[in-house]
């Protein structure tokens, strides 16, 4: 009869072990009790990047790598993309339903209460050098939040941790065309409760001289779109940092400060930034058969291809790319647009890419949209921890009511020095010499 168990032979001492097989993985601290001797501490997993290792259960996000499937609490990233709002899209990863009229209207006013921040928020930004980079600017003044909210700490009071989760999802927006308009010399835009949560941030982003900023619907429901297919992405980099640091029960602007730290990077929020240095590179559509022969050859890199998860289309490139059009057609179609689509033609029909499952990710057109839009590169990962701050809370709050997680605390393999004896110190030698 087959069991759900892993039947382990331990060849150092000829021991067998059965390990019980739970949803697919096995419990680590099973291990353990694999002892080559008695006063071994026991077996451990080496898995550095966590490769292969689920350090949670979770109900949030699910992906299917090889089929190219994204569902946010079980439904399909292209239908919450086609049908709903990003709001909505928040409230359901918050809440793990979507909202009825009802509690779409409340939520979408208690968010749009909080998009103000304090005075003393403006002038701690202002504090900045005129040119310090967005996302500096956004994280730090994410962490220093917390000194304005200190009831945040109170992480055990479930309305306490709703009520910073609406003043996060409400305030991140500000915080990010803030650090945009400091960066620009220009005076910041109040928020404007009549527009919805991207209208509002294209306003305080570019809002000028007019009385009332108007945003291109076609620009405000891109934006909406990109916003939704970044709320979440299960257990990468900024969420695990996200959960690791809120591990430590600290206070949720503190954990998201960690998050955007994260997020900073080149290899996560800066991705697509790496796609548009990669086309301005190749320049033409004449020039990409040779660019594809360098990286075939080993001498270049295909930016915006392949993902860690996805080994088929990353269903968020798809539906940007659908969606793209649309924002061309507003703001005209760059020599960059050109040179990517043909880019992608062929390394889509070419067995090289095709073999090594290098498909396009959500980096390849993103960046291409943001630039179309007008939004500087500076701008990009700032974009990305805007709509990811829903999903980071949403992960928090599992994390935290979780019982089987504890603070976080990887162990090591110490591959360094054995017992050392320290030398006497340089002048108590020469004083010795000396007597």
């Amino acid at each position: 009869m087959p069991q759900d168990t892993l039947t382990i032979t331990d060849n150092r001492t000829g021991k067998q072990y059965d390990i019980p097989v739970t949803d697919g993985a096995i419990p680590a601290l099973a291990l353990r009790k694999i002892k080559a001797t008695p006063d071994d501490f026991g077996l451990m997993c080496y898995d550095p990047a966590f490769m292969n290792t689920a350090s949670c259960r979770s109900r949030i996000t699910y992906i299917d790598g090889d089929r190219g499937i994204l569902r946010y609490r079980g439904y399909p990233i292209e239908q919450l993309a086609e049908r709903r709002s990003f709001l909505e899209v928040a409230y359901l990863l918050v809440f793990g339903e979507l909202p009825d009229a009802g509690q779409l209207t409340a939520w979408t006013e208690q968010v749009t209460l909080h998009t103000m921040v304090h005075e003393n928020i403006k002038k701690f930004m202002d504090g900045f050098q005129y040119d310090a980079h967005p996302m500096g600017m956004f994280l730090s003044t994410i962490g220093a939040l917390s000194t304005f909210y200190p009831d945040a700490k109170h992480i055990g009071d479930v309305e306490s941790r709703h009520l910073q989760m609406l003043r996060l999802i409400g305030k991140v927006p500000t915080i990010a065309a803030y650090a945009y308009r400091h960066s620009m010399g220009l005076p910041y835009v109040m928020p404007d409760n009549d527009l919805s949560y991207a209208g509002n941030f294209l306003s305080m982003m570019y809002k000028m001289a007019e009385a009332k900023y108007r945003p291109n619907p076609a620009l405000e429901r891109a934006l909406d779109v990109l916003f939704i297919l970044h709320a979440d992405h299960e257990q990468n980099c900024g969420t695990n940092a996200m959960r690791g640091i809120g591990s430590s029960q600290v206070d949720p602007y503190s954990a998201l400060a960690g998050a955007a730290a994260a997020l900073y990077g080149p290899l996560h929020g800066g991705a697509n930034e790496a796609v548009l240095l990669m086309l301005n590179e190749i320049g033409t559509i004449a020039n990409v058969p040779a660019f594809i022969k360098k990286v075939k050859a080993g001498e270049g890199r295909l930016m915006g291809f392949g993902h860690r998860v996805y080994k088929s289309y990353d269903p968020r490139a798809r539906i940007l790319k659908q969606m793209s059009d649309a924002v061309f057609e507003v703001q005209g179609r760059s020599q960059l647009i050109t040179v990517a689509l043909e880019l992608e033609r062929i390394a889509l029909e070419d067995d090289y890419f095709v073999s090594r499952k290098l498909y396009p990710n959500v980096d390849f057109y993103s960046g291409l949209i943001y630039q179309a839009m007008k939004f500087p590169v500076a701008m990009f990962p700032v974009l990305f921890a805007i709509p990811r701050t829903s999903g980071w809370l949403a992960q928090w709050e599992e994390m935290l009511l979780d019982p089987e997680q504890k603070i976080a605390r990887p162990r090591q393999i110490y591959v360094g020095e054995g017992t050392r004896d320290v030398p006497r110190a340089a002048t108590e030698a020469a004083a010795r010499t000396t007597r």
